[in-house]
Order: structure tokens, then C-alpha cells, then sequence
């Protein structure tokens, strides 16, 4: 097996737990703003998470259910363009806001992370400007190497094309990278890559098929926070709740 070296992370869900309470939020009060008849309950977005990507959700919604008002088709891919540049807005003040706290051991990951000589990295279809926020923002103590984000690749997860495009500005072998996500879509890419992967559920996610990762945890875990679960992997490792790099490079390198 190859050495370790690097994890990458996913953002939505991983980083921070915003589906629910940050990008649902926002895509309603951006509907609200516009004047459109349309609001997603917490059962409803679950269900357009199945597909990839903001903008790509609300067109879905447009086509299938409306926005209670007649929408030009000519004009439909420039709406959805403003949209989702106000509801990007509204979802990064709602993460400066400090009121989407990072999930439980993200952080101290990404600093063992760096303080073991890995680069660190974020994957994630969310918008650049949000990706940004979160990274250089609730997370400037940590030095990344990338932010892959948005519109940067034409496919989205479970494409892997986002995580091929890693490797290539990494210059990294598959085997040598593990990749940290959530969802069903997130995992798929990430071993269409050919990388480790450790999925780590959330509300949203802890009922989808997260099958093909090598670990699942509730959570990373802190030693002085929330302890994790482990559901599946992690053969041979002392867990007592927290996922620790050392660990997982051990494990992966094996």
C-alpha cells in the first residue's frame, strides 16, 4: 500500500453541518425575497439532495413543482443564476454569523493533519464564495493546499471529477489520499477516484448507502466533545470515539 498524504475534505455536512439549517434557510429566504411561491420543509430538501449541486435543485423544483408564478423558459438559466448568487449571500452571512458550528473534530483532524506533514484539502460542489468562507474564514487557522469548489468542474459528485482534478494539482496517486465525506454521492465519487474514504453521517445522511467506504462514524469525534460511533471499518483500530490521523495513516498505508 502507498503512503498517506493527504485527507481531503468535503464541505456540506463534513466541515459543517449546513444542509439542514444553513443552505435550506437560505434558498427560502432567497424564494421569499424574489416573491416566489416556493419553500423547502426539512423532508422535501432531503430529497433534492439526491441531486448535485444549488442551482441545479432549484431547477429541478422549477420544472417539477414551480415557483408559483410563470418563469419564460429563455429565461429560466439567468433566474436560477440570480437566485443562487442571493442565496450564496445569505448562507455565507449565515456562516459568519457563527451560527453553523463546525461539526465535532473537524478542526482538530485538519490541525493533526498538518501537523503530520499532510496536505489538507476541501472538495465540495458548494458554491466558491461559501467554500471561501468556511475555509478562510472559520478555519483560517489551517493552512490549505486547495479549495476545489462550485462550477470549477462541469460534473458533479458522484462524478469524481472533482477528486481527479485533486490529483492533478496535487500530483498524487489515488492510494496516497483520504478523502473525509457524508453523503451517498460524496462517497461514490470519492471511490470512483480510486481514494480512501471515511464517511461520517449526519441527519440527512445516516440513512443513505454509505456501503462502499472504507470506515463510517457518526462523527470524527473530540476527546473533550462528542464522541463518535463506528458502523463499519476500522479493523485493527484502538477507538475509543475519536478518529485520529495517525490512525487512519496507519490503517490506509497498510
Amino acid at each position: 500500500m502507498a503512503e498517506i498524504k493527504a485527507i481531503i475534505f468535503d464541505q456540506d455536512g463534513v466541515i459543517i453541518d449546513t444542509e439542514r439549517d444553513g443552505h435550506r434557510v437560505a434558498f427560502n429566504e432567497t424564494f421569499k425575497e424574489f416573491g416566489f411561491d416556493a419553500e423547502w420543509d426539512v423532508e422535501y430538501y432531503h430529497e433534492l439532495l439526491q441531486i448535485a449541486g444549488g442551482k441545479e435543485r432549484m431547477k429541478h423544483h422549477l420544472e417539477t413543482k414551480g415557483f408559483g408564478v410563470e418563469v419564460d423558459p429563455d429565461e429560466v438559466d439567468e433566474l436560477i443564476k440570480k437566485l443562487h448568487k442571493r442565496k450564496t449571500e445569505i448562507f455565507v452571512e449565515l456562516i459568519e454569523s457563527g451560527k453553523l458550528p463546525l461539526r465535532p473534530g473537524v478542526k482538530r483532524v485538519m490541525q493533526e493533519a498538518m501537523d503530520a506533514g499532510l496536505i489538507v484539502g476541501v472538495c465540495t460542489t458548494s458554491n466558491e464564495k461559501a467554500a471561501n468562507a468556511v475555509a478562510h474564514g472559520i478555519l483560517k487557522d489551517i493552512k490549505f493546499a486547495f479549495v476545489l469548489a462550485g462550477d470549477i468542474v462541469k460534473k458533479k459528485k458522484p462524478d469524481p471529477e472533482i477528486y481527479t482534478l485533486a490529483l492533478e494539482k496535487t500530483g498524487l496517486e489515488p492510494e496516497e489520499c483520504m478523502v473525509v465525506e457524508d453523503s451517498h454521492n460524496g462517497v461514490l465519487a470519492a471511490k470512483a477516484a480510486g481514494m480512501h474514504c471515511i464517511a461520517t453521517t449526519n441527519g440527512y445522511t445516516e440513512n443513505e448507502d454509505l456501503s462502499q467506504a472504507d470506515i463510517i462514524v457518526s462523527c470524527l469525534g473530540d476527546p473533550d466533545g462528542e464522541k463518535g460511533t463506528l458502523s463499519k471499518g476500522g479493523d485493527g483500530l484502538d477507538y475509543d470515539g475519536v478518529l485520529k490521523v495517525s490512525q487512519l495513516v496507519e490503517l490506509f498505508s497498510k
